[in-house]
């Protein structure tokens, strides 16, 4: 199989491209190259998409499938629609549970109500891109991936949190670097607060078979539904640290503190106010008959450790914000 990944260095769409190097195929990466290098055995074609036209120098390589992770931009997609949409047997968006509008109920499944299409064509820079402005762009490409090449040619992924090597959110990074420091950890005081993610290389794998098996459909590409405070405890117990005790602090007392929820900086990675539980309560069935692997909670967090950066995380608190909230 000829695989074109729209992307292919950095994360999601490298581990695409190298899950697909490593089971024979033909991988070329379309990418600006500036986030890194593409796996070994991949062919890098240097295409900036903000550029009109740049998408043209794909037309002549005859592939068989193409993957697309765009975000953010409705114009990139359907750039590479445009040129590749008659052209290939096999197409994978991979979208976003934000493409949901209702992020408070719980259990939902691919038939729930879509945020309402956002048909700005332009690349949205990261701080003009509100939950609202993703959520819509996704929905309004995922439209456009099933009008041009058809349902029987288009399988279209809603993932929600992905964890695992190269996770620059680093929501798994900063508890298991945190675990791994010891001493008393400021964690939120839940009870039945879910969690759900999928691990970057079970995701990958599972597209690149989807492509290879010319699977399609609309999936919510998400694991199975976990306890937060459980998944806190199991972390904890497998980081071993001899002096680490949990700390629980009531949400209200974190909010007051200013701590965030969900990630970014001043946050308890994972911690969600009860109104947006729908987010990590998705319907896994499908995906998982649909044979999305799940990898177990101990593989995510050895590599999360393995992975953690040495420069300061993209999410979590620092030592003085917790000793602060410990006083």
């Amino acid at each position: 199989m000829r695989l074109l990944v729209l992307g292919g260095t950095s994360f999601l769409s490298w581990r695409i491209a190298r899950v697909a190097v490593g089971r024979g195929h033909e991988v070329v990466c379309a990418a600006r190259g500036r986030s890194g290098s593409v796996p070994e055995g991949a062919r890098l074609v240097v295409v900036d998409r903000d550029r009109p036209g740049a998408v043209d120098v794909l037309a002549g390589y005859g592939f068989d499938a193409v993957v697309d992770v765009a975000t953010g931009a409705l114009g990139w997609v359907l750039d590479a629609l445009e040129v590749l949409g008659d052209r290939v047997r096999h197409w994978t968006f991979v979208s976003s549970v934000n493409a949901y509008a209702d992020t408070a109920t719980v259990g939902q499944g691919t038939d729930a109500p879509l945020c309402a299409p956002v048909l700005d064509r332009r690349h949205f820079e990261l701080a003009e891109l509100t939950v609202e402005r993703y959520g819509g762009t996704k929905v309004a490409s995922e439209n456009a991936v099933r009008e041009r090449v058809g349902q029987d040619r288009a399988f279209i992924v809603r993932p929600g949190v992905i964890s695992g090597p190269g996770d620059q959110m680093h929501r798994f990074g900063y508890w298991a670097s945190r675990f791994a420091r010891g001493g008393p950890v400021v964690v939120p005081d839940v009870t039945d607060h879910p969690l759900q993610h999928v691990d970057v290389r079970d995701l990958a794998a599972w597209i690149v078979t989807a492509a290879e098996r010319h699977r399609t459909g609309t999936f919510d590409a998400v694991g199975p539904v976990l306890d937060f405070t459980t998944v806190l405890r199991d972390a904890a117990a497998l980081v071993g640290a001899p002096d680490l005790r949990l700390v629980p602090v009531a949400p209200s007392a974190l909010l007051a503190a200013g701590i965030t929820p969900w990630g970014g900086p001043r946050s308890l990675p994972f911690w969600l106010p009860t109104t947006m539980y729908g987010l990590v309560t998705h319907d896994p069935a499908p995906a998982l008959a649909a044979g999305l692997p799940h990898r177990t909670l101990t593989d995510t967090l050895h590599s999360a450790l393995a992975d953690a950066p040495t420069h300061p995380l993209a999410a979590g608190l620092t030592a003085e914000d917790e000793r602060v909230l410990l006083q």
